[in-house]
């Protein structure tokens, strides 16, 4: 370094981080905590938390909040990260755990580890029952498209699917991709949409990101055009990683996937799948309370498929909901109308570049986006009015699920009692969340746990003490905290 010359400023910034990395690490052991016991407590993943220890991570503002009130900082982690910040290019952090504009440059960073292995029936739940043909649920045959194909019986599924995983890193032979593995892979991942829906099985995940490694060391084959060859597929999978991981609360996780997602769907061309992990990103940033992400996410879905109305309703109703959180009535209500607009423009021939519409239809979709974000307006304005209409769209979308959506279900019923809770009516928010918890093994970081932690807090903060309210929030406090 020259005489008389500091540190530069990328120096300076890695010092900072390193600096929190250190506060944060010491907080943790005083509090008695393991990193896994902290990560799981704020949604994150032990090798998250690790990275923000060693500072080769940046925390965004809302984590260190979160953060330093679990450890009981008193400020000290806020500080820390906020000089961190400082130090940045023109002052301003990462944001929402790395979350940033959507890209489809390629990346080249690191994947979540590959889950342990096994034999795939061992993994599957024991009723399975795989779909007899493709397009299914969403899902559509990248070779055969929507003209549709046969599915393997069950036995060769799980054959396919070994010697699909079994290809090692070292292999330089170019062994063939046969149709059939094509069809098995697409119908697996069916069978774990499916099966996460219905029952929020835990082991989906396990299945979809071991299938997403073998993925990634077939494409990665010399002299083969395996990469685009399943290019549409692993889209769908890292975006279905994605989803599942954004589900149970492992968000630092699911933004990897869907990045990835991201990209592969750009290779392929798939606007749906590109949109769909555009969708979940904005869910995420606004998870994590980065508000202008949540936005830019919901803004990038219009760029993503241009004069495609189905797309411009998806947009405007993330837009909605990342200025729902933020208070701003006139937005939030101005892009509501214009996702509700655009949905009576959208034809049967949208299935064709998002065929997921086929499981929750547009209509569904928008009803329920708008109850949210009508449900996160009145939480943030304390609106009665608005409240009573997010109950109401709330109604209109329980009406639209179909039969057998049982996840869905549970986090709607549990965002009407929010409204009706916002609407001044806790009794009527206890009769429709009891059930709830009555029937739903709930932990605090899954996407339900948090719906719950908003009710509680309207509950615990707006409606005074009243037996029958104080019994129901001391339980709902032993599920979300």
């Amino acid at each position: 370094m020259t005489e008389g010359v500091g540190p530069s400023p990328d120096v300076r910034t890695a010092e900072a981080w390193r600096a929190f990395g250190t506060r944060l690490r010491q907080w943790r052991r005083r509090a008695g905590l393991t990193q896994a016991q902290v990560g799981a407590r704020v949604g994150y993943d032990h090798t998250a938390i690790s990275k923000l220890e060693h500072g080769t991570r940046k925390t965004p503002l809302p984590l260190a909040r979160r953060l330093d009130d679990l450890l009981t900082a008193g400020g000290d982690l806020l500080d820390a990260c906020e000089a961190a910040e400082a130090e940045g290019p023109g002052g301003t952090g990462e944001g929402s755990g790395g979350v940033r504009p959507a890209t489809t440059t390629a990346r080249t960073g690191p994947l979540p580890g590959e889950p342990a292995g096994g034999a795939l029936l061992s993994m599957l739940p024991p009723d399975t029952v795989l779909p007899v043909s493709l397009p299914t649920y969403g899902l559509v045959c990248p070779v055969h498209g929507r003209d549709g194909c046969t599915v393997p019986v069950l036995a060769d599924v799980i054959a396919l699917h070994s010697a699909f995983c079994a290809l090692g890193p070292a292999t330089v032979s170019c062994p063939p991709l046969d149709i059939d593995t094509v069809h098995a892979l697409t119908a697996l991942l069916a069978v774990c949409q499916r099966a996460d829906e219905e029952r929020a099985w835990p082991g989906a995940t396990a299945v979809v990101e071991r299938t997403l490694h073998a993925m990634l060391r077939w494409m990665a084959l010399p002299a083969a055009p395996y990469q685009r060859q399943l290019a549409p597929l692993a889209a769908e999978y890292a975006q279905s990683a994605g989803c599942l991981r954004l589900l149970w609360g492992r968000n630092a996780t699911a933004m990897a996937w869907l990045d990835r997602s991201l990209v592969w769907a750009g290779l392929a061309g798939h606007v749906g799948t590109e949109v769909a992990a555009l969708s979940d990103m904005s869910t995420l940033a606004r998870l994590e309370g980065d508000g202008p992400s949540a936005l830019a996410y919901g803004g990038a879905i219009r760029r993503a498929a241009a004069g495609r109305h189905w797309a411009g309703a998806m947009s405007d109703l993330y837009e909605a909901r990342g200025h729902a959180v933020r208070g701003d009535t006139r937005q939030t209500l101005g892009h509501i109308d214009r996702a509700w607009s655009q949905m009576d423009r959208v034809g049967e021939q949208d299935e064709t570049e998002a065929p997921w519409l086929s499981v929750a239809s547009v209509r569904l979709r928008v009803e329920s986006g708008a109850a949210g974000a009508l449900r996160d307006l009145a939480a943030a304005t304390g609106d009665r009015l608005l409240a009573l209409r997010a109950v109401e769209a709330t109604r209109t979308a329980l009406g639209l699920l179909p039969a057998g959506m049982h996840s869905t279900r549970m986090l709607f019923l549990v965002r009407m009692a929010d409204a009706h809770a916002c609407a001044q009516d806790p009794l009527a928010a206890i009769a429709i969340a009891e059930p709830v918890l009555d029937t739903t093994e709930v932990t605090a970081s899954t996407l339900l746990g948090q719906e719950l932690r908003g009710l509680h807090s309207r509950l615990a903060d707006r409606h005074g003490s009243r037996p029958e309210i104080d019994n129901f929030t001391r339980r709902l406090a032993a599920v979300v905290r």
